[in-house]
């Protein structure tokens, strides 16, 4: 999951950033943290339908940019009265 949304494991993570505590999905965005609660869905039904892992991944990837996208689009609009 964390390659699809973050472009990097966790261990290249905290390699990158050492004087961070805990995980990059303590730092996530909510915008980053609801993709990838879509995700950890999407990627179970991928594995029931017997999708190979580098399958997933590309799957995930495309579904994440999408949905970034969409969520910061939904973030710049004004809220109407």
């Amino acid at each position: 999951m964390n390659v699809a949304l973050f472009g990097m494991t966790a261990a290249a993570w905290h390699e990158a950033n050492p004087d961070l505590k805990g995980n990059v999905r303590d730092y996530a965005t909510i915008n980053e943290l609801i993709c990838l609660s879509n995700m950890e869905n999407l990627n179970a039904i991928f594995i029931n339908e017997g999708l190979p892992q580098c399958e997933r991944l590309i799957k995930l990837n495309q579904i994440a940019i999408q949905q970034m996208r969409v969520l910061a689009d939904v973030e710049g609009r004004k809220l109407l009265k």
